[in-house]
């Protein structure tokens, strides 16, 4: 799996090529881990208090430099100053995180917003209205203040041999206020993380209802201009045939066999409407089958490694197929690839703060590279469409590639079925 980066909803592959976050944020219980006890565990937070003394003049930089970034932001020259100041206030509290978890035992989910891939700017942009980043910034005069106070305590306390037995009892109290305060300014409570949850999925609702009404008016464009034309065209040919047929039965027969060549053409467009929204295929042949079909459609040699169980729910399956299907044409029409590859299965495990195992797709394709979901509309639906679902999309697509759109949804499988496949389509 993917591992997190100091960059909130960012994250790398084993290559190293960066990921990006398209999703929500679930809202999960802290970890508890198992903490060593006695003289290693002093002597533990005691080099993390000096750690945290060594950050001192870091985060006044990044504060001084975020504060005067943020105030010429208003002019072009500002705009560069502010990334870096919000780029040093992001990793410094993301490492005081991971120091405060280690110091309660207890691990706490990103609380950052993802960033979207749309340039630059617009990740500036996404992280200076991240109400994290703010808080960042309050916390950075706490941890320069009484965080350094308490840090450098414990420190000199262990240095010197008069501070020695107080040493023994107050390193861990001290450093456990410095943990309590850190964890209070850069963590969401829970109350907040529901509060946060509420407006994603207001958010997420009503892009979803945006996207079912685009959807229902392509529905009504495609029967308009397509079945419909042609189901008007047919009733028109027939009644001519009707009024012509006692004076000219030879016309009047050609244009009945006129009509039924127009009957099947628009039952084809019908099919293909009815496949718009749910192909039979997926009915039919479940994920697993569907998802081979496109691969065998593809001009471009697609290997598919397809590893379920089960079927998920009809709602999740029918959004991974199209999400599929979306990465599919867009290798088909950008990506000039040799090759390219579909991996597909089901971790029925939960994660932390899950409920649910995990559906897990990776479409990928050695081609140019380069891809920016922010530049077109697909992609975004895409990321709208499995964020009903909690699902989540990363893209990571380097120039020159290779292009690896990931997407994960919560779901359980039913219905155990079929063995994996692994076979070039």
């Amino acid at each position: 799996m993917p591992t997190p980066l100091s960059e909130g909803g960012t994250r790398t592959t084993a290559s190293g090529h960066p990921k990006r976050h398209y999703g929500q944020m679930t809202i999960t219980s802290p970890t508890r881990a198992t903490q060593p006890s006695g003289f290693g565990r002093r002597v533990r937070i005691t080099g993390y208090a000096v750690e945290q003394v060594l950050w001192f003049p870091v985060l006044l930089i990044a504060f001084i430099v975020t504060v005067v970034g943020a105030g010429l932001s208003l002019i072009v020259v500002g705009l560069p100053i502010f990334q870096v100041g919000l780029i040093l206030t992001r990793s410094a509290a993301n490492r005081h995180r991971t120091l405060a978890d280690r110091i309660t035992g207890t691990t706490m989910p990103d609380p950052h917003r993802p960033v979207p891939e749309a340039g630059w700017l617009g990740r500036l942009r996404a992280r200076a209205e991240d109400p994290m980043t703010w808080r960042e910034l309050l916390w950075i005069l706490a941890a320069a203040t009484v965080g350094f106070t308490l840090a450098l305590t414990v420190f000199l306390l262990f240095v010197t041999v008069v501070g020695g037995l107080v040493w023994w009892f107050a390193a861990p109290a001290l450093m456990g206020l410095r943990a309590t305060i850190d964890r209070a300014l850069l963590y969401y409570t829970r109350s907040e993380q529901l509060e946060v949850r509420v407006a994603q999925l207001t958010e997420t609702r009503a892009e979803a209802v945006d996207h079912s009404t685009v959807e229902l008016r392509r529905i009504e464009r495609d029967l308009h201009d397509g079945a419909q034309a042609r189901l008007v065209a047919l009733s028109m040919t027939l009644g001519v045939a009707d009024d012509i047929y006692e004076q000219d039965p030879e016309r009047a027969r050609k244009m009945i066999i006129d009509a039924r060549f127009t009957t099947h053409a628009a039952l084809s467009d019908l099919r293909s409407v009815v496949r718009s929204i749910h192909p039979p295929v997926l009915a039919d042949r479940g994920l697993a089958g569907a998802v081979e079909s496109l691969a065998i459609d593809m001009a471009v040699p697609v290997e598919t490694t397809i590893e379920l169980t089960g079927r998920p729910p009809a709602s999740v399956e029918s959004a991974v197929y199209f999400a599929i299907a979306e990465a599919l044409a867009n290798v088909g029409k950008h990506a000039h690839a040799a090759h390219a590859w579909i991996t597909l299965h089901h971790q029925p495990t939960p994660e932390p703060g899950q409920t649910s195992g995990q559906l897990r797709v990776v479409v990928g394709d050695d081609g140019d590279g380069g891809a920016d979901p922010g530049r077109g509309t697909g992609m975004r639906g895409v990321a709208t469409r499995l964020a009903a679902f909690d699902g989540r999309m990363w893209v990571s697509s380097p120039a020159g590639g290779p292009t690896l759109i990931t997407l994960e949804v919560p779901c359980d499988l039913s219905s155990p079925r079929t063995s994996p496949s692994s076979e070039p389509a």
